[in-house]
């Protein structure tokens, strides 16, 4: 035997023994969803969703199954199954004439919904889904409440006092925003008045100003026209004041 046949037996040995070591792959688990909760009203229907998520192909084989567990009681009992591309409505309990089949296993969806909701549907809905050879897998649950009429939640009620609270703060905030704005155009305004006024004051002085520039030539020739008159009256009584003189 030559070398390189001894080389690649002893490697092909060495990868056996590494997989044995390893052992068989494992079998990848399938995946199922549910909400964890549903309400409905009395006489009114509500829709049990499930998903699910496998690594195979969806095969003929797939099965789903639904099982429901009254409020109070540990017994479980099957009310849907699905094989064979059929659905099955089990007889047994009060769902045979309320279920209806609204999954579609190709589309990855097995829900089922409930008509005509009493009370006693009150509990818990348990989906199962197995895809073969993909059978390793945890099924989920989904609690139902039925009520005379559905709660508010306490998220609506948190989100409608934030709203409101924000909507209240959003107020206040044009609401300063209008009397800033009312305040401005109102010393602008202001500002406006003293500027006309302070003009008209500045117009009148100017006015004023220029009445008494014209009045003072005239009051000058005025007493430059008595001057000239008392003057002229001493020319003319100067004689008669020389003659007495003379006696």
């Amino acid at each position: 035997m030559s070398q390189g046949a001894r080389g690649s037996g002893n490697l092909l040995l060495l990868l056996t023994g590494l997989l044995a070591a390893l052992g068989p792959s494992p079998t990848s688990s399938i995946h199922v969803y549910t909400p964890r909760e549903v309400h409905g009203t009395v006489g009114s229907h509500v829709t049990l969703s499930c998903s699910f998520w496998s690594s195979e192909w969806i095969s003929e084989d797939i099965s789903i199954t639904w099982h429901f567990q009254a409020e109070g009681s540990r017994d479980s009992i099957s009310i849907f199954h699905y094989a064979k591309g059929q659905p099955y409505i089990d007889d047994v309990g009060s769902f045979k004439e309320r279920m209806e089949w609204v999954g579609n296993p190709h589309r990855k969806d097995g829900s089922i919904v409930i008509h005509n909701l009493d009370y006693t549907d009150n509990g818990t809905f348990t989906c199962d889904v197995k895809n073969p050879p993909d059978i390793v897998g945890k099924s989920s649950q989904v609690t139902l409440y039925v009520f005379e009429k559905v709660p508010t939640r306490y998220g609506v009620v948190l989100g409608s006092i934030i709203g409101g609270a924000l909507l209240l703060v959003a107020l206040v905030v044009a609401l300063v925003y209008l009397i800033r704005y009312c305040w401005l155009r109102r010393q602008v305004a202001l500002q406006r008045r003293l500027s006309a006024m302070e003009k008209g004051k500045l117009q009148r002085s100017v006015k004023d100003a220029s009445k008494r520039s014209r009045q003072a030539p005239v009051l000058y020739a005025m007493l430059d026209r008595g001057t000239k008159a008392a003057s002229e009256k001493k020319a003319k009584g100067a004689p008669g004041e020389s003659r007495k003189d003379k006696k």
